[in-house]
């Protein structure tokens, strides 16, 4: 796969590289055994609509620890001229505190278009909203949702993966 090297965080773990990459169905299903993200997608065609996040997502930034393991991911929606929907927001339990988010965050922005085009959106989990205030976003009243769709709450666990 292609991939593009955006920036390598020393972490306590060691270097963490942050990439430019899409990552497969089965890596990231696997991914989010490792999460607190892995409880926020419904059960409802879940390895349907994963394989088509993945595939179809205009950004899609990792954190690759040495080895090759995946320790973070970040996906964005934009129109790369005034805004950037985080999607989706994970750091391996492992890895948390590391800094690896708020690079990605960072990083996610400024390849939707940069600081001063870009405002970025994320509809957090309740338990992140410390981090992203930490990190300078603000809640937000504006936002509206449909949420008309079937939706049942589960935690991806390893007997998800695939094959």
């Amino acid at each position: 796969m292609k991939e593009t090297i955006l920036s390598t965080l020393h972490t306590r773990n060691g270097d963490v590289r942050i990439v430019n990459r899409r990552i497969s169905a089965h890596d990231y299903i696997e991914f989010l055994t490792r999460t607190d993200l892995g409880s926020q997608y419904p059960r409802e065609r879940f390895h349907e609509r994963i394989a088509k996040l993945v595939s179809s997502v205009p950004i899609s930034l990792l954190a690759v620890a040495g080895e090759g393991r995946i320790v973070g991911v970040c996906f964005g929606l934009s129109d790369f001229s005034y805004w950037l929907m985080v999607t989706d927001l994970g750091i391996d339990r492992e890895y948390v505190t590391c800094g690896i988010g708020s690079e990605l965050i960072t990083l996610a922005r400024s390849e939707a278009g940069g600081r001063e085009n870009i405002i970025v959106f994320i509809y957090a989990n309740e338990a992140a909203v410390p981090f992203y205030e930490k990190n300078g976003l603000q809640k937000s009243g504006s936002m509206m949702e449909l949420t008309d769709v079937e939706w049942t709450g589960f935690t991806v666990t390893k007997e998800m993966l695939p094959g």
